[in-house]
């Protein structure tokens, strides 16, 4: 099954979230979620949006909308604002709570647009926000500069593309580094029709002392040994089995 991403444009419709010299968010907002909605598609992602045109849809019901389509992340795409123009500028992502894999895209997000040219102003926690908090996947809002900062709205302008591939970059590198953690290896070293005969080898590995786990394939049964956490530590074993004489390959479970 894909993993499947809500990207939300934030505001919409009569909501024009922060404006400037006649810029509005909510249009900066859905151009943005757009272009990395597509990049995440194209990388094999299930993508929904929240919408695709300027349409007001509430808080709560964007939480809803996520939670009803089972999502495995939720990222909501604005841009910030401050009371004086061109007093601040700089990225930042908004979470529920600290930890976990929502950190862990939060911190990527904001180094990836910071090699694109912001100011990495950081983390933050914000418990308040109904599509972090009544969301049940992880969820994060990120601010892409300030609105009405002139060098913000520049680089927002000029280097477009750029940003869009950052955020989506942000999200997929820590996908993928939270499936290498979650990733564990183990050596085959037989596949058998016959359940006695992988009992045997699985019986003269256990008395040999290694972990083994007989694993049901079908009409088959493969014996397995071992349950590693890195590649390297597999290759090893492996080796360790096949000067033993056994015809062995390395597999994963995830």
């Amino acid at each position: 099954m894909a993993y499947r991403i809500v990207i939300d444009a934030g505001h919409g419709g009569y909501d024009n979230g922060a404006m400037y010299n006649g810029r509005l968010e909510k249009d900066d907002n859905l151009n943005l979620a757009l272009a990395v909605g597509e990049i995440l598609a194209y990388s094999g992602i299930d993508v929904i949006f929240t919408r695709v045109d300027d349409s007001y849809i509430s808080p709560l019901e964007r939480a809803y909308m996520a939670n009803e389509e089972a999502a495995d992340l939720f990222v909501s795409i604005h841009r910030n604002s401050s009371p004086t123009p061109n007093t601040y500028s700089g990225v930042q992502t908004l979470i529920y709570d600290e930890g976990g894999i929502t950190e862990t895209i939060a911190d990527n997000i904001n180094q990836e647009l910071e090699a694109v040219g912001f100011t990495n102003l950081g983390i933050e926690l914000r418990t308040e926000l109904a599509v972090l908090r009544r969301t049940n996947m992880p969820a994060l809002l990120v601010e892409v500069g300030f609105i009405n900062s002139d060098a913000d709205n520049d680089l927002f302008d000029n280097n477009f593309n750029e940003i869009a591939y950052a955020i989506a970059t942000g999200i997929l590198d820590s996908i993928q580094q939270e499936d290498e953690e979650n990733t564990t290896y183990r050596v085959q070293v037989g596949l058998f029709r016959v359940l006695t005969n992988a009992q045997n080898l699985q019986n003269a590995l256990i008395d040999a002392g290694y972990d083994v786990l007989m694993v049901p394939q079908g009409e088959y049964y493969a014996v397995q040994v071992g349950d590693l956490q890195t590649m390297d530590d597999a290759v090893e074993l492996e080796q360790e089995l096949r000067q033993q004489g056994y015809s062995t390959f390395i597999v994963t479970d995830n």
